[in-house]
């Protein structure tokens, strides 16, 4: 009996260590949960069934078939063809890039689109609270934190305002997001008056085993003409002129309208069927035109997708890069891959700058960073430190056409993890008034050097170093 007993379970560890090695797209992943199955037949197989497997993936894809997007709506062509995106309305030297992005988004890129930056909480918030107030049909948000403040109440009666006129609200935040702030704000919602729901919630009696796959974006769609994005959540510490505030954290955020727009309403309806009760597809907003001349597109990453599809347009735009590569983000802790890729474009030539923040709200990850900061400088990279307050804000640009924006990092957890939203921007006036924005807040950090780096105390390094080997976790 115990023979048989051993026998099944490590058939069973083998089984499991294959499932790692079929499935795990990380090799350092497989290799770890490899080990773990077949070091620990009983322990390591159990944390791995519980632990490892990707059940969000499959519960989204199959979903995703139970739910199929109508003939004719965002899902498909996004529109009627003339705000399809011609060859003779592309920059030739991006068309490489622009079919990868084609391939891994399954969405066209679209003309007639017009995006305006907006700078930090106290332009965003007073934008997003007007268009709530003049909405005619339908106010959707999806964001990652909606803190219960002063701020996040005048939000609340914006819906509600909303809601009283006739207006479908829907509120979607991310459960492990909402408990940044107490009491969390769905208690404001218990009234029914706003339909409300948190992505992937977990309890006592119905435990979440997948913390680590949050929904980071941040979305608002107003009347399916208007839409909001970037790297604002909802709360007063986003408000940095406000006195009562002196951490205020700063960011940019962005006002969008056009055709694109029922590309990032499709994005929230997937968001919004997978966390609610609403299972039923419905037909999504139609594109329409705006007096702009932007080509953009979504960009909808998540664990749940085939795809790495960040990782791969952010790789392919780093490669079409002639003159400059700019970057800004508050979490920088990529992949082999967008290192290698970086270094290489500084060796080629390509000015290559990266800002991050001089101090960070998440140390490991600030530590992690350090460690690698040597290899990007000595191959030209320049690498500068903003000073506080914090510095939320993400931007990658590209030479004078290219720009994503939006809510994913450069780390792990929005690279591989996390549901993110970006947007492609193809505009040179779009980029010129973000390279603006970026060559000031250079010329007010300080630059990081070789000399800095190897400067620092032998136990800093050590500390930076051992942060590093867990960067995948971070």
């Amino acid at each position: 009996m115990w023979a048989a007993l051993l026998t099944l379970v490590l058939v069973f560890a083998v089984f499991s260590a294959g499932h790692a090695m079929l499935y795990k797209r990380d090799p350092r992943s497989a290799f770890g949960w490899l080990v773990t199955c077949l070091a620990l037949p009983i322990a390591g197989t159990l944390l791995y069934w519980a632990f490892g497997v990707n059940r969000i993936r499959i519960r989204a894809q199959r979903l995703r078939r139970q739910w199929p997007i109508g003939e004719g709506t965002a899902g498909n062509s996004n529109g009627p063809e003339r705000f399809l995106a011609q060859s003779d309305h592309l920059p030739k030297e991006y068309r490489p890039l622009i079919r990868i992005s084609d391939a891994v988004t399954r969405r066209p890129l679209l003309r007639g689109n017009r995006v305006e930056p907006l700078v930090n909480g106290d332009q965003a918030y007073p934008a997003m609270l007007e268009a709530i107030g003049q909405a005619q049909t339908s106010v959707h948000l999806s964001t990652y934190i909606f803190q219960n403040d002063g701020l996040g109440k005048q939000f609340v009666e914006a819906f509600r305002a909303a809601r009283n006129r006739g207006v479908e609200v829907l509120v979607l935040v991310d459960w492990l997001g909402e408990f940044y702030s107490r009491p969390r704000i769905g208690r404001e919602f218990l009234d029914g008056s706003v339909s409300f729901a948190r992505f992937l919630p977990s309890s006592w009696f119905h435990p979440n085993l997948h913390l680590n796959l949050r929904n980071h974006r941040k979305l608002l769609v107003v009347d399916g003409e208007l839409g909001f994005t970037g790297g604002l959540n909802i709360g007063e510490r986003y408000l940095v002129h406000d006195p009562a505030e002196p951490r205020g954290i700063r960011d940019l955020h962005f006002r969008v309208q056009g055709p694109v727009v029922a590309q990032m309403a499709e994005a929230f309806w997937e968001d919004w069927t997978f966390a609610s009760d609403e299972k039923s597809g419905r037909e999504l907003p139609q594109p329409k035109a705006s007096s702009g001349d932007f080509l953009c597109r979504a960009v909808s990453a998540g664990p749940n997708e085939d795809f790495e599809k960040l990782n791969w347009i952010l790789g392919a735009a780093i490669s079409t890069a002639h003159h400059r590569i700019a970057i800004m983000t508050p979490y920088f802790v990529p992949n082999r891959e967008l290192v290698g890729s970086m270094r290489s474009a500084a060796l080629r030539g390509v000015r290559v700058e990266l800002i991050l923040p001089e101090t960070n709200n998440i140390p490991p990850v600030a530590w992690a960073t350090q460690a690698m900061l040597w290899e990007l400088v000595e191959t030209g990279v320049r690498v500068f430190y903003q000073p506080g307050p914090f510095v939320h804000t993400k931007l990658f640009l590209v030479d004078e056409h290219y720009a994503q924006i939006g809510s994913a990092n450069l780390d792990p957890r929005s690279l591989r993890l996390n549901f993110e939203f970006n947007l492609e921007v193809y505009s040179p006036a779009f980029v010129e008034q973000l390279l603006l924005h970026f060559d000031s807040v250079r010329d007010a950090s300080q630059e990081m050097t070789l000399a800095i780096l190897d400067g620092r105390p032998i136990q800093t390094r050590l500390r930076d170093s051992f942060a590093k080997l867990f960067s995948p976790y971070l």
